[in-house]
């Protein structure tokens, strides 16, 4: 008899003395997870936990959301408005008035001298939809500038471009309950398990009800490429090619879904004509994949019942971004596989709220989906907030990263960057750095007053974080739910709703600007009705009740609507989808003798974005406090380098010191690097922009590595990674 056998040690989670519980919505990734934060008898947070009867994560959280309430009271947090009359003197404790007052006359004394568009606002994903809208209200309609974009640029417009090139409007249309009905799914450049680990929980569960072929194309063996069925190792930045060949075999060999595209595509001739000239033979020899996996993979998507295709950064952070978008869609059209249960081209987003800032900001257009290029639009939206049409720009402005490109260039003078940190999140640090400093005046607000862009700002505004305040969140399926307010903000912080309100009151307008979120979103709910992104039947109590509901959702909705062109109508004006066709054009920078290998970048799953939050969460960053590679054992041995030392990396650049990891997860010509660490990656990243959705090509570009000879130096060199 085994030692112990019947005598099983259960686990005890540890009472903390929880008086009250109350809901909310997990504030990292786009998932979208309920959350219940226990509160004890003083009122403070003291642990997190998941709802079981939300449809999204049935009870599950991850590591961060496990740890989320700790959030309220991590360190670096902003206290008070901080002031300063030159860059990098010290900061001086201000009142809100103050900051507010200075921050006002800056931005009219900017324009009044430079023009309206010389004054900039960079936005976030991570802020609540009403906050969103209230901010392009400030934008749009009270202080008029046309360059304003949100950092979604950096994470997510390939996929928003996409979507509108191919179907006339973004809106992911498909849903997670996707995963219950596919019969294949296509994963590029998506690691779930690190990336959304409640949607892999997701996926997984699926699989083990209904075994279906999981393929996943991604240059590195990541945790869901070992649990594939196929793994696809695509050379990086050649993910058109692959596409387009799967779609050659597919028209090829009469697998399409004929009916459905001559009954709902545009341009099939032209499509077919291009993506002829991309049989697996000629295909294999620029994506690295061979040709007869390239036939069969192709085959099983088209006799799939249904399949979808899933992607991230792997496809988005790249010079062909958008066309990778497009040719996932083309897919998914010519076989007949949009608007279906298990059929579908779905984006997984990065932001809690990359949804809602594309839906209401207004960032590249006007609220709602709605286009500063349509005349029409622009009308309705004078009318509704009580503005000139006139005073609306007839076309989107600069783009985040063409924002900071134009500071350079003197064509920008001030700058108001809200919740994101491009010090770390944007390319190339140390021309970064010198363009930062160009600036005449900068305003940085965010809920950590220690984020490294503020120590090039002039004034900074202490935000609430997370659930210090109350709004609706989108995920990527569309869904929106509620964050309540479950503790006050911290110290004379305050909600990025109530900063935008105020500073509103500082200039000349006729808009109103509600009091409250909720009669911010009753703004939404009535300028959405009758489109496809329609709130008008959604209620906060609705919400919470169904513990989140999917747009479209009208008056008269009893149930949210899982997914959209269910009917096989789109958003162009023909009512049709287009197949694009997609000539590849290779512009990456690729590996050479002086620069031998692929620079590789992506997520790992104790981390979110520029460590501005985790890396304070002691229970995350332990994992990984420091700078690091993963690196094939064969190619460090050649080398000289040895797992657990550190190595210098080397671009065109610049270089970063980072730990090495030895691992067969890479090829022996790539090497992987977290990109959440500011010393690190982004300093080497080459960023080139996608031509369609300005999103930089973070992931493909060539660097050398060199053994370190004195480690206890680079040791030091990184000491500030674990400062934390």
């Amino acid at each position: 008899m085994l030692f112990g056998r019947n005598k099983k040690n259960p686990i005890k989670i540890a009472d903390k003395g929880v008086v009250e519980w109350k809901y909310t919505t997990c504030g990292y990734c786009s998932t979208g997870c309920s959350i219940e934060v226990g509160l004890d008898k003083k009122g403070d947070a003291v642990t997190s936990r998941g709802v079981a009867d939300a449809d999204v994560n049935r009870g599950k959280l991850c590591l961060k959301g496990i740890f989320e309430h700790e959030l309220f009271k991590s360190a670096g947090r902003g206290r008070v408005p901080l002031m300063r009359k030159k860059r990098f003197d010290e900061f001086k404790e201000a009142s809100w008035d103050e900051a507010l007052d200075k921050t006002a006359s800056e931005i009219k004394r900017i324009q009044e001298k430079y023009g309206r568009d010389s004054f900039a606002i960079v936005s976030t994903g991570q802020i609540m939809t009403e906050e969103f809208y209230t901010l392009g209200k400030l934008a749009r309609g009270v202080i008029g500038t046309n360059n304003y974009d949100g950092n979604t640029t950096l994470c997510m417009s390939s996929a928003a471009s996409g979507y509108k090139r191919s179907f006339g409007s973004d809106g992911p249309p498909g849903c997670y309950d996707d995963f219950e009905h596919t019969d294949c799914l296509l994963a590029i450049g998506s690691n779930l398990p690190e990336q959304h680990p409640v949607i892999y929980y997701r996926l997984k569960a699926a699989m083990e009800k209904k075994k279906f072929p999981l393929i996943v194309v991604d240059p590195r063996v990541t945790m869901l490429a070992q649990m594939a069925d196929i793994h696809l190792p695509v050379t990086p930045g050649t993910d058109v090619v692959l596409l387009n060949s799967l779609a050659h075999v597919i028209i090829k060999e009469g697998l399409e879904d004929r009916a459905y595209m001559e009954a709902h595509t545009s341009d099939i001739e032209s499509f077919e004509k291009l993506v002829a000239e991309y049989d697996p033979e000629s295909a294999s020899r620029i994506c690295g994949i061979d040709a007869d996996m390239i036939r069969h993979v192709a085959r099983t998507y088209a006799k799939a019942g249904a399949a979808m295709t899933i992607w991230t950064m792997g496809i988005n952070q790249s010079m062909h971004g958008s066309d990778g978008v497009v040719g996932i869609n083309n897919l998914n059209l010519i076989t007949g596989n949009i608007g279906k249960p298990g059929g579908t081209s779905l984006s997984i987003t990065g932001q809690c709220n990359a949804m809602g800032t594309r839906e209401w900001s207004s960032c590249s257009g006007l609220p709602g989906y709605r286009a500063l290029e349509n005349a029409e639009h622009r009308k309705e939206i004078a009318e509704f907030w009580n503005v000139d049409e006139e005073f609306f720009p007839k076309e989107r402005g600069l783009f985040m990263t063409d924002i900071f490109p134009a500071i350079e260039t003197g064509q920008i003078k001030g700058l108001w960057i809200i919740a994101t940190n491009p010090m770390t999140s944007m390319t190339n640090t140390a021309r970064m750095r010198k363009i930062m400093e160009k600036l005449d005046f900068l305003v940085v607000q965010d809920a950590y007053e220690d984020v490294e862009t503020n120590e090039y700002s002039h004034v900074y505004f202490p935000a609430a974080v997370w659930a210090e305040k109350e709004g609706c969140f989108t995920n990527t399926e569309r869904r929106v739910n509620l964050t309540r307010n479950v503790v006050e903000p911290f110290r004379e912080s305050k909600p990025d709703f109530w900063i935008f309100n105020e500073m509103a009151k500082r200039f000349d307008h006729s808009v109103t600007f509600p009091e409250n979120t909720e009669g911010a979103f009753n703004e939404m709910r009535e300028l959405s009705k009758g489109r496809m992104l329609d709130y008008s039947g959604l209620t906060y109590d609705k919400i919470e009740e169904k513990r989140g509901i999917q747009w479209p959702f009208s008056e008269d909705a009893e149930e949210g609507s899982p997914r959209l062109y269910t009917d096989g109508e789109f958003q162009h004006a023909d009512q049709k989808a287009k197949l694009i066709p997609l000539p590849f054009v290779d512009d990456n920078e690729r590996p050479c003798d002086d620069y031998p290998f692929w620079l590789n970048s992506g997520r790992v799953v104790e981390h979110f974005h520029t460590r501005t939050r985790t890396g304070k969460v002691g229970n995350l960053n332990k994992f990984s406090p420091t700078p690091y590679m993963e690196m094939n054992p064969d190619a460090a041995k050649k080398l000289g380098v040895e797992h657990g030392s550190y190595a210098r990396l080397t671009t065109r650049r610049g270089d970063a010191v980072v730990m090495v990891q030895t691992t067969q997860r890479v090829s022996p010509n790539m090497v992987f690097v977290p990109f959440h660490f500011h010393e690190c990656v982004n300093r080497l990243a080459l960023g080139l922009l996608d031509p369609h959705s300005r999103q930089p090509a973070f992931k493909q570009c060539a660097v050398k590595i060199e053994p370190i000879v004195n480690q206890g130096a680079a040791a030091v060199r990184n000491k500030a990674a674990r400062a934390y």
